[in-house]
């Protein structure tokens, strides 16, 4: 009796940005349909393969504590490094014992031919990877070329490129049929998504108009991206009212320093617009602390103009020198005690607007998408990015379901039906 083959198991991760977990989605799903089995952990996998990320030298650690935590895990699985890690520095990671194959970006799309083996060939496809989310997240567009001081990704994400906007409506539709309910458009700059005539705001009002997603959210957008005629789309219901607008400093010397497109006041006008159109909506951040010639000054600004901006989440980043940009060589580089102690403020002062935040929503009753349980507790988001607990023995995953918010609870809130 002939034995049946096996189908190779893959085991995914990813690091980093929204981008870096549609570009896994994809990569998954290309995957199962040439015969692969995707499973959950390192452990039971043939092959591991980790999309790596390079935005900070903490994200670079990472990077490696993950292969090498795979092959302690599982030895005999094939260690498969993709993304801007392995794109800005693929010797580094081609010397971790039991890395197999670095991919850069620019072959990324290319990772199932390159993983075509006479010992891994595949017997049948199959239609959709194990584990799929509630939330999937659709790369729209690729590369930048603003090249802000501090920012490596103009360096491994060069090649400037938008997805036909044919094409992103029909993977919606693809998504929809999966049983989908929320889709994350994301891109290295997706303000700057351009096909033909059709802009950002264009391509959202074809996908309102030719599909039946039940939300639709946008991932992060620079200040000038926000206009009245985008802004308008969001009359659409099925638009997440949560903007992720990158502040990265309050100072205007220090934005012109950073090499930033917008200064302190461009970006309060910018929030000004968002909320008299959707006044609940959710403005989420990102700072750096510590950039090199910071003053106490201009350190102080940042926190004044986030406190004033109420943002309901702010992602809080020591400056970390990238090697090559224009910030790694600056004069001033601030010490690691001062950057960890601006952080410090910096992060107490996060809390507390997501806490006031979430206040505003004490007893609401609204909509969350829930994703997943753990001990009969389960996990979902409201359209404005608040991450809802509740418990329930009833089976929740992918539904759409209103509940009232009770209590402030970890990172999010409590829920009862």
């Amino acid at each position: 009796m002939a034995k049946v083959k096996k189908s190779p198991t893959v085991a995914l991760d990813s690091l980093g940005c929204k981008l870096n977990q549609a570009e896994m989605q994809e990569i998954a799903s290309q995957l199962a349909k040439a015969g692969y089995k995707i499973v959950d952990t390192p452990e039971k996998a043939d092959i591991y393969i980790l999309n790596t990320c390079t935005v900070t030298h903490i994200a670079d650690r990472k990077s490696r504590h993950l292969l090498r935590l795979a092959r302690r895990r599982n030895p005999a699985a094939r260690l498969i490094a993709v993304g801007c890690y392995a794109h800005r520095a693929p010797q580094a990671l081609k010397e971790i014992e039991g890395v197999d194959l670095v991919v850069g970006n620019e072959r990324k799309a290319e990772l199932v031919k390159l993983l075509e083996d006479p010992s891994l060939k595949k017997p049948s496809p199959t239609r959709t990877p194990k584990g799929r989310r509630s939330r999937a997240f659709l790369k729209i567009q690729d590369g930048c070329h603003n090249f802000c001081a501090y920012c490596i990704v103009p360096y491994v994400r060069r090649h400037e490129e938008s997805r036909p906007a044919g094409e992103i409506i029909d993977r919606i539709k693809e998504k929809e049929v999966e049983g989908i309910k929320e889709v994350v458009l994301t891109g290295t700059e997706i303000g700057e998504y351009s096909d033909g005539g059709t802009d950002l705001a264009r391509l959202v009002a074809r996908i309102l108009k030719e599909t039946d997603v039940m939300r639709l959210r946008l991932s992060s957008l620079q200040p000038h991206h926000i206009t009245p005629r985008l802004i308008e789309l969001w009359s659409d219901g099925r638009l997440c009212p949560h903007f992720h607008l990158s502040l990265q400093s309050g100072s205007d010397t220090m934005l012109k320093r950073m090499k930033r497109r917008y200064t302190a006041d461009g970006y309060r006008r910018a929030v000004k617009v968002i909320r008299e159109a959707i006044p609940d909506a959710a403005v989420t951040t990102d700072v750096i602390v510590g950039f090199p010639g910071e003053t106490e000054m201009e350190f102080n600004e940042t926190l004044e103009l986030c406190r004033e901006m109420r943002f309901a989440r702010i992602h809080v980043f020591p400056f970390s020198p990238r090697p090559g940009t224009a910030a790694a060589t600056m004069p001033g580089q601030i010490s690691a005690t001062v950057r960890k102690e601006r952080s410090q403020q910096m992060l107490e002062m996060a809390g507390e607007s997501s806490r006031s935040y979430r206040r505003t929503y004490l007893n609401w009753k609204i909509e969350v998408l829930w994703e997943q349980s753990s001990g009969g507790v389960w996990t979902g988001l409201t359209g404005s990015y608040i991450r809802v607990y509740m418990k329930s023995n009833q089976d929740l995953a992918d539904k759409i379901i209103p509940v009232k918010l009770i209590k402030i609870y970890r990172d999010g809130m409590r829920g009862e039906v």
